[in-house]
């Protein structure tokens, strides 16, 4: 595949670091671009993902799905050619969810009777 196919990305993160630029394949999915991102991730960093799913991408104001590819998800305008498309990486850690959550009862609501005097 020629070179000039590839697309340039690199992901800001929330310091104002950047890991990369790496180089994509417009076939390439989001999916695949989070797998990279976290193993790439620097190890001196406070937040660190766990997982792909830890992760979300925003480009253009737009949070990237995981089944688009890098080739959807390319602004058409505003590009400039052999220039890196910058990402924001923001780290949002799923929590578990506990097996024995405690469900609320709610009391049942009394009926009242109100009368206004006039």
């Amino acid at each position: 595949m020629p070179e000039e196919d590839l697309i340039e990305l690199k992901f800001r993160l929330y310091d104002g670091s950047d890991i990369g630029p790496f180089q994509y394949l417009p076939t390439s999915t989001i999916g695949m671009v989070k797998e990279r991102i976290v193993s790439e991730w620097p190890k001196d960093k406070k937040i660190m993902p766990k997982s792909a799913n830890d992760i979300k991408l925003i480009n253009a104001g737009k949070i990237l799905e995981n089944s688009k590819t890098v080739g959807q998800c390319r602004m058409p305008f505003g590009e400039l050619p052999k220039a890196a498309i910058t990402m924001h990486v923001v780290v949002q850690q799923s929590v578990p969810k506990s097996k024995t959550e405690k469900k609320v009862v709610e009391a049942p609501r009394q009926q009242m009777c109100q009368c206004t005097i006039m």
